[in-house]
């Protein structure tokens, strides 16, 4: 009888290891649940198209060890905290929030999850669960700033800013020093307009600074409206995110943009395979995080070849836009002549530099 009762006992323990070895052989085949939440509809051009496009280029490369979903147009406040949690709560096991203005509800969410991965857009903030990851958006902008400076017949550029952050003061020194390197008379204007994505206000303000005098205009904003002003009013625009030539055929004389799949695939493929994380990283055009969209014919062979030439340096590293010296708008060295500029320093950088003539926001 207790030879029959053992055996039995065996028995079930076989069982039971069976069906642990099914589930755990359903559970490695699981696809990675992930989740995307963007701060503007995904459109055909602009931040978050771009991110949407990086979603489907890893959907594209890991077939159907992943499966993703998405929330568009998600407001920078407790909203952004609402869907985040929901997110987690419904079961992804990494979630990529695209917006600067997430960071800190990214933050509280991960600590009450800490068994899903939170990857969060331009911002600083981390923790075990909770990595960041950005671009280096100002290498794109002082090329794009070349061809501004190079195009410009009336020597005032204008750019419409969303909100006073090192990320977009970055970008707006950079095509400030880009264009003064082929033209030391430049002057840059800057509107803020507050908002990450208002079409409206994006084309109020690219009208204001083209009736100031901007015949060059561009944007860290999410939308085509100041592209399709600049086509509208017969000057010359330079886009941003997403090559948007085909909002202006004349005016669009080439665009900052952003690439995302490659990392997106990279992180997805690390929780796959390590149920890691990806570390967090500043990627810039080495990494292929930042390009140009083709440039306008218009603009002359000569500026182009030495575009492609700057850009080359930046990638292999023997240039970087934030060469000294660079001076700040009331004359103070920031910088000083043949250093270059660590990334402690340009990420908190809170001034213009000499050159924009628009007065910092209060």
């Amino acid at each position: 009888m207790k030879n029959r009762r053992m055996l039995f006992q065996a028995g079930l323990a076989s069982l039971a290891l069976t069906a642990a070895g099914y589930l755990s052989i359903a559970q490695a085949q699981d696809p990675l649940k992930v989740g995307f939440v963007y701060v503007s509809p995904i459109g055909d051009a602009g931040w978050t198209y771009q991110h949407d496009l990086g979603r489907k280029e890893m959907e594209q490369a890991l077939g159907d060890k992943v499966t993703t979903s998405f929330v568009e147009s998600v407001s920078e406040g407790a909203d952004a905290e609402r869907v985040i949690r929901e997110m987690a709560a419904s079961g992804h096991d990494l979630i990529f929030a695209t917006s600067f203005g997430y960071m800190n509800y990214v933050d509280r969410v991960a600590k009450q999850f800490p068994n899903v991965k939170f990857m969060h857009a331009t911002g600083y903030k981390s923790g075990p669960n909770f990595h960041n990851y950005n671009a280096r958006f100002y290498e794109g902008r002082y090329l794009t700033g070349v061809v501004a400076g190079e195009m410009t017949k009336s020597d005032v550029l204008g750019y419409i800013a969303a909100f006073p952050i090192p990320e977009v003061l970055q970008g707006i020194n950079a095509f400030t020093l880009g264009a003064q390197s082929v033209n030391p008379d430049i002057e840059v204007r800057v509107i803020w307009v507050n908002s990450w994505y208002d079409p409206g206000k994006e084309r109020e303000a690219a009208l204001a600074l083209i009736a100031q005098g901007a015949d060059v205009i561009t944007h860290h904003t999410d939308s085509t409206a100041a592209v399709q002003a600049a086509q509208e009013k017969g000057v010359y625009a330079v886009g941003y995110h997403s090559d948007m030539s085909k909002y202006g055929k004349d005016a669009h004389l080439t665009a900052a943009t952003h690439h995302w799949g490659d990392y997106y695939t990279l992180a997805a493929q690390k929780a796959l395979n390590e149920n890691g994380m990806a570390e967090s990283i500043w990627g810039g055009i080495k990494d292929g995080f930042i390009d140009l969209a083709p440039i306008n014919p218009v603009v002359p062979q000569a500026t182009q070849d030495k575009v492609a030439q700057l850009k080359q340096q930046i990638k292999e590293g023997s240039f970087h836009p934030f060469t000294g010296p660079v001076v700040a708008q009331d004359g103070k060295e920031v910088l000083p002549a043949g250093q270059t500029m660590s990334d402690q320093a340009l990420g908190q950088m809170n001034y213009y530099v000499k050159g924009v003539s628009s007065k910092m926001p209060n």
